[in-house]
């Protein structure tokens, strides 16, 4: 099937998602009112096979050390797969599969399936990769950038979000942006740091006056960046940033990696 942008609707809801665009959600529609910002690089994008920064771009599997791109000088971030079209599998009105095969720079054959499945009031994102032969670590994640702000119906601009979770620690990071290894107890914002919660994610959005919504996930990582005049973003994620050489998760061909992320909201 081709890579052309795909329209799912359920009740009032609304999603875009765009495999030629790095397989990312490109819009959120509630009531005909956007949640993501607009933009080829924002909506909603995946982070695999790696989350956040690689310090300096090299990660080590076993003896052997690999170099990503520095496209975050001095780091690689975010992952390969947002670069690249994927292929769509299967399409319904509320639900969508696509898929990605890993090619270089990343060093091994494997796949990357997404599954988008909208409600009227819910978005359930699954993503898993697998591999073609050899084992290798990884990470999945999701980075949505959510609007800071809301139009309203009429076009008048509601007030900023708020952000409300209770992270059990705040990994320190350090003047690289890389977590330094100590944990912390939980610093008020501005962010752009990890946080843990081993309970699963949990973090709930609110637009006063206009809508909540709740970013949850059975991992126990979520980096929050909230640095931004536009957007806000909560990423949940399967393990800290340069999480490749401090925490690797290794998908073998006997176990993919799997991870799920499920907004909920309503209207207030």
């Amino acid at each position: 099937m081709s890579n052309e942008d795909i329209t799912l609707t359920a009740g009032d809801a609304e999603v875009t998602v765009q495999p030629g665009n790095g397989g990312r959600v490109g819009g959120l529609r509630v009531g005909g009112i956007e949640l993501l910002r607009q933009g080829e690089r924002f909506g909603c994008f995946p982070m695999v096979p790696w989350c956040g920064r690689i310090r300096d771009g090299r990660f080590r599997d076993g003896a052997t050390v690999h170099q990503m791109p520095l496209n975050s000088p001095p780091h690689a971030i975010h992952g390969t797969v947002r670069d690249g079209a994927w292929r769509t599998a299967r399409v319904n009105t509320d639900e969508a599969v696509i898929t990605y095969d890993l090619v270089e720079p990343w060093p091994y054959a494997g796949r990357v399936t997404q599954q988008f499945v909208l409600t009227p009031d819910s978005l359930t994102l699954t993503m898993a990769v697998e591999t073609i032969d050899s084992s290798f670590p990884a990470q999945i994640g999701w980075h949505p950038w959510f609007n800071r702000t809301l139009a309203g119906e009429d076009g008048t601009v509601g007030e900023d979000v708020r952000l409300d979770f209770t992270p059990a620690w705040q990994e320190e990071r350090g003047a690289d942006h890389l977590p330094t290894g100590n944990r912390l107890d939980p610093r008020p914002g501005p962010w752009d740091d990890c946080f843990g919660m081993p309970g699963g994610v949990d973090v709930t959005l609110t637009w006063p006056g206009q809508l909540e919504l709740k970013v949850a996930s059975r991992e126990e990582w979520v980096v929050v960046y909230d640095e931004q005049e536009a957007a806000v973003c909560v990423e949940p994620q399967t393990g800290p940033p340069d999480g490749l050489n401090t925490l690797p998760r290794q998908v073998t061909p006997l176990e993919p990696l799997e991870a799920t992320t499920v907004w909920t909201w309503h209207r207030l």
